[in-house]
């Protein structure tokens, strides 16, 4: 499709992602596009979910895998394919090439979450577990491509890749023509340059943001330098942006056509999965929910209407509950809090009334008698609170303190 019988890439254009879109028709699903009336309050103009964590897989990664595969000479899809992920590039690896009738062999780290591997399985790949981080298994990959002969599937760095994602672009100038801007996570790039070709092909007025995690913002110095950057152990919860260099064929394109590029927090990524789940009513992992974590982090600097990719929603169960009691935390809605009081009978009772009266949930209480740093009548306490916001963390913490607890947090 973008690769030349050179063996070279040519630049990937709109009619690379036109006949992307014609090879996805009954395969990819037109994921819905969803109104947020609270997003569009904060931003003071409409604000549109486009909701890829509802596409086949859980991810948009289907779309490139597929026409990435689909493009494969029959010599080359008789070898098999082979591919490298912690998730949603396996599971759109492993669907694609079973539709397509292709063996396929997905290389996951040792740590990847169960879910994700047993769902890899259950579309047709085999799995095999390397490495403790993404580079070894991506090593260990490359090695087997080499050794077997099967076709590598990048994630990103391939033009078929990016023809493929960038049919989530035409969808949301179908789904939203009225847009002015669109806002894109950003790990390796396929996704963003994807689109970024599609929508400047048709509207260039349309301004495109990408979204990074700060621990892991590679395309802020590898744009400022003019090359892909490494950067090193890359670090954050958002394990489908996890990316330590950008690919150099979406890197061109980002580039060229994307106009800015923005850093979200730990913290705002988990504010913004919490209220996707809670006022969205959509699962979504942390990665998909980067650029709501960017419309929150500074809702007033986007022209509407704004189009938001929600890019994924493969979240393991139990990642998914330490980062909703960070987004709760995040949000002033979950307060830990230790203090001292005097060891004896009644006193825990007295605490707990105090917290009645401001009417602060507990969730969690824990003593601790035997600390040496304790006097011999001191007992101290730990207490987890659910509250309703900065506001009232302040006055619980100021009530105790008023009612003589020395409060630590």
């Amino acid at each position: 499709m973008s690769f030349s019988t050179s063996g070279t890439f040519r630049p990937v254009i709109l009619d690379d992602i036109r006949g992307a879109q014609k090879m996805l028709a009954g395969v990819a699903r037109m994921t819905a596009m969803e109104g947020s009336r609270h997003l569009s309050q904060l931003v003071g103009a409409p604000v549109h979910l486009k909701c890829e964590n509802l596409q086949r897989t859980g991810s948009f990664k289907l779309r490139g895998a597929y026409v990435r595969i689909s493009g494969l000479s029959p010599v080359e899809r008789a070898a098999g394919v082979v591919a490298a992920s912690a998730g949603n590039h396996a599971q759109g690896v492993a669907l694609a090439s079973s539709l397509l009738g292709v063996r396929s062999t997905v290389f996951m780290p040792m740590g990847a979450p169960l879910p994700k591997v047993a769902a890899t399985r259950e579309y047709g790949a085999e799995v095999r577990l390397h490495g403790q981080v993404i580079d070894e298994t991506l090593a260990a990959a490359q090695e087997y491509a080499h050794e077997t002969g099967a076709v590598f599937i990048h994630p990103f760095d391939h033009p078929d890749i990016i023809a493929g994602q960038g049919t989530v672009g035409l969808e949301i100038l179908e789904q939203c023509p009225e847009v002015r801007t669109i806002v894109v996570g950003i790990g390796g790039g396929g996704l963003a340059a994807g689109i970024a070709v599609a929508v400047k092909a048709v509207r260039p007025d349309v301004k495109l943001i990408g979204v990074q995690a700060e621990g892991a913002a590679a395309y802020p110095p590898s744009l400022a330098a003019g090359y892909p950057v490494s950067i090193d152990a890359p670090s954050t919860m958002a394990d489908g942006i996890k990316v330590g260099c950008p690919g150099d064929v979406p890197f061109k394109i980002i580039g060229d056509l994307i106009d800015e590029v923005r850093t979200v927090s730990e913290d705002e990524l988990s504010s913004a999965l919490l209220l996707c789940l809670e006022r969205a009513k959509l699962v979504v992992e942390p990665a998909g929910a980067s650029p709501v974590a960017a419309l929150l982090s500074d809702p007033r600097s986007f022209k509407g209407p704004v189009v938001a990719l929600l890019s994924g929603g493969n979240v393991d169960p139990l990642l998914m509950q330490r980062i909703l009691r960070h987004g709760m935390a995040a949000a002033g809605r979950y307060l830990s809090l230790r203090l001292r009081l005097t060891d004896r009978p009644g006193a825990l009772a007295a605490l707990l009334g105090s917290l009645s009266v401001v009417d602060a949930n507990v969730l969690d209480v824990s003593h601790v008698r035997t600390d040496p740093r304790l006097g011999l009548t001191e007992a101290e306490v730990e207490l987890q609170l659910e509250t309703k916001g900065p506001e009232h963390c302040e006055l619980v913490a100021a009530t105790l303190r008023d009612a003589g607890y020395r409060v630590m947090r």
